[in-house]
């Protein structure tokens, strides 16, 4: 087991959300809008849209459409700038 899915296990147990999310699809989602972020708009832009996707999840109390937020966001990213 990596660092990554042993860190992301842990916190999901401290969360208590460990039925909640699909980790495999959820790491590669949240790293991939991260990178988009930081490189079509501002690196320190990555942290706080990967936590707005987080609070957009939340309310949507769809796990499953993580991996489909992520992408409508890194589309966004991708289209950024003047």
């Amino acid at each position: 087991m990596s660092t990554l899915e042993e860190w992301t296990d842990t916190v999901c147990r401290e969360l208590g959300i460990e039925d909640a999310v699909d980790r495999a699809e959820m790491v590669t989602a949240v790293l991939d809008l991260a990178r988009d972020v930081a490189h079509g708009v501002a690196r320190p832009a990555a942290p706080l849209t990967t936590f707005l996707l987080g609070v957009a999840v939340g309310r949507s109390a769809n796990p499953a459409a993580t991996a489909e937020m992520a992408g409508q966001v890194s589309r966004l990213a991708e289209g950024w700038g003047p």
